[in-house]
């Protein structure tokens, strides 16, 4: 096999393994807070906030640091610091004994995080060009696999050995990442000796800074779609069911239909941007996406939503890989990992904000309005993206 096809593989296991862990704590997370003394329900859920909130916007702090840590001492090194440091501070929140460690742990947990961007970074950089769409593809259904089974194996857990087994079946799955990162991922890597490049520097060597702006705010408005339901999904459901009584299998669902759409898609559609250029996949993805959400407002039962859900999965699907083809196809070789790490931090935001923004928006003015707030945006945002990537691209192709 290909090194980096090996990489790729290796690389997919340990992306499935973070995203796995980072979803399955995060349904447990109000139940073991109640769990280490918090008895309140109002204090239960503004705990639950907080710790969850906090390892993002640490996330997003610190992404662009990797990524510049990542061009100094290689990929590797960065996938091996996020897998054994992730599975070291997982394992250490089983052992907590009250909330306040757990979430000084959850802000440390987001300070060592990484695996997944330095595992784009390492595939965008060895897979080849004309390969690289599929490549791409392949990786982000690691992440989204990880995601989608996440919830499903930490509850198996919780309800069979117990809250704290969560945390130590993380942290276990992480270990095994990082073993099969040690022996397994080979990477060529010469240490750079330049001198420390100013945010200005690094956007001159850039051509085309418009470009990886537009990206950078794609992949923030792509995140944003994803969580701005997820406040509200089981509220909506409970509105539109039938059957009150199975509202939280429903919800998984719904939720499941969108993931398993992705991970059928995206390797497919990675392989089309390959074809046919990421910034048409790109394109069509957001606007097929947006105009998706418009008719999830008005379904009058579960299943018209889990279909709808499924189509904007298979829609989504295209614009991860089109993304991180287009931000590698714009970034020098010299600056990939700081740029690879900013596009993360947008990420991290947009899962932030995504996640807040839905449920103010249904408090305020109804549910439906999420679903049309939302896809406004993603049309938005397309026509971004036609003015600056789909023009940029042409005009490359032309020249």
């Amino acid at each position: 096999m290909e090194i980096w096809k090996r990489n790729l593989l290796v690389c997919w296991f340990g992306s499935f393994a973070t995203a796995a862990g980072l979803s399955q704590i995060a349904p447990v997370l109000p139940l073991y807070i109640e769990h280490l003394g918090i008895k309140d329900t109002a204090r239960i859920e503004q705990f639950s906030g907080f710790a969850f909130g906090v390892t993002f916007i640490l996330m997003a702090l610190v992404s662009p640091l990797w990524g510049r840590a990542a061009d100094k001492y290689g990929r590797k090194s960065m996938l091996l610091r996020a897998s054994l440091g992730m599975a070291l501070v997982i394992t250490c929140m089983g052992f907590v004994t009250d909330v306040y460690q757990l979430i000084g742990l959850r802000l440390i947990q987001g300070a060592v995080s990484g695996y997944i961007s330095a595992a784009i970074i390492l595939v965008a950089t060895q897979a080849p060009e004309e390969r690289s769409g599929w490549a791409l593809g392949t990786l982000s259904t690691g992440g989204v696999g990880g995601m989608l089974l996440g919830p499903l194996i930490g509850g198996y857990l919780a309800e069979t050995v117990g809250l704290r087994f969560v945390f130590f079946g993380t942290g276990a799955l992480l270990l095994v990442a990082f073993t099969l990162s040690v022996f397994f991922i080979q990477e060529n890597f010469t240490a750079s000796h330049e001198k420390l490049l100013s945010y200005k520097e690094i956007w001159r060597l850039i051509p085309n800074p418009a470009v990886l702006i537009c990206m950078f705010v794609t992949t923030f408005m792509l995140q944003l779609a994803l969580l701005s339901i997820e406040p509200i999904i089981t509220v909506y459901i409970a509105q539109i069911s039938y059957n009150s009584e199975h509202v939280a299998l429903l919800s998984g669902m719904v939720f499941a239909s969108s993931g398993v759409a992705n991970i059928l898609a995206a390797p497919r559609l990675g392989r089309l941007s390959d074809k046919i250029g990421p910034a048409k996949v790109m394109l069509v993805s957001l606007i097929l996406s947006g105009l998706l959400f418009f008719p999830q407002a008005y379904v009058t039962n579960v299943w018209q939503l889990m279909v709808l859900r499924f189509m904007f999965g298979v829609g989504a699907a295209g614009l991860l890989p089109s993304l991180n083809s287009l931000v590698k196809h714009n970034s020098p070789d010299s600056i990939t990992g700081r740029i690879f790490g900013y596009n993360q931090s947008a990420q991290h935001l947009g899962s932030f904000v995504g996640s807040l923004l839905g449920g103010q928006i249904a408090a305020l003015w109804g549910i439906h309005w999420v679903f049309w707030v939302t896809g406004l945006l993603l049309l938005l945002n397309a026509a971004w993206v036609y003015q600056t990537a789909y023009r940029t691209a042409n005009e490359e192709k032309a020249t």
